[in-house]
């Protein structure tokens, strides 16, 4: 079989952790920010963990990881 190329967008976007669980930032952080409130804004800053549904379909994007 031929080799799998990685998805370029989510090699930007999804790292892995020391123990193999694969990382993502939170959305709505970027703009629109004047309404959101601080404790808001500073929770969106911190990276979270990729919930088990999504990780079957993150994974096929990144084969070699």
């Amino acid at each position: 079989m031929p080799k799998l190329k990685t998805h370029k967008g989510a090699k930007k976007r999804f790292g892995f952790t020391a123990s193999g669980k694969i990382k993502r930032r939170k959305a709505n952080a970027s703009h629109i920010l004047t309404k959101k409130s601080r404790k808001r804004k500073r929770n969106l800053k911190q990276s979270t963990i990729v919930v088990k549904e999504e990780l079957k379909r993150v994974k096929t994007l990144l084969p070699y990881k």
